[in-house]
């Protein structure tokens, strides 16, 4: 992903401040910090949420869930 930039030129960087202070843009930098931080904390969440689920359900629904997800993918639809 390319790294925003700001304008170099005075006059471009004052518009785009009184811009961003009056709610009609937003900071693009501070935009991609937001989402790469976004990103880390949802990797953080996905590493550890598979175990934490599992072992938070009982093994007996962990079975129907099984046994759902194997009707699904394999077009039983009995329930």
């Amino acid at each position: 992903m390319a790294k925003a930039k700001r304008p170099s030129d005075t006059n471009q960087r004052a518009k785009q401040v009184v811009d961003i202070a009056t709610g009609e843009t937003t900071d693009p930098i501070n935009e991609n910090e937001i989402k790469s931080a976004a990103a880390i904390l949802g990797r953080k969440g996905g590493l550890k949420g598979g175990k934490a689920r599992k072992e938070a359900l009982t093994p007996e629904r962990r079975k129907e869930i099984a046994i759902k997800a194997a009707q699904k993918r394999w077009g039983q639809n009995k329930e």
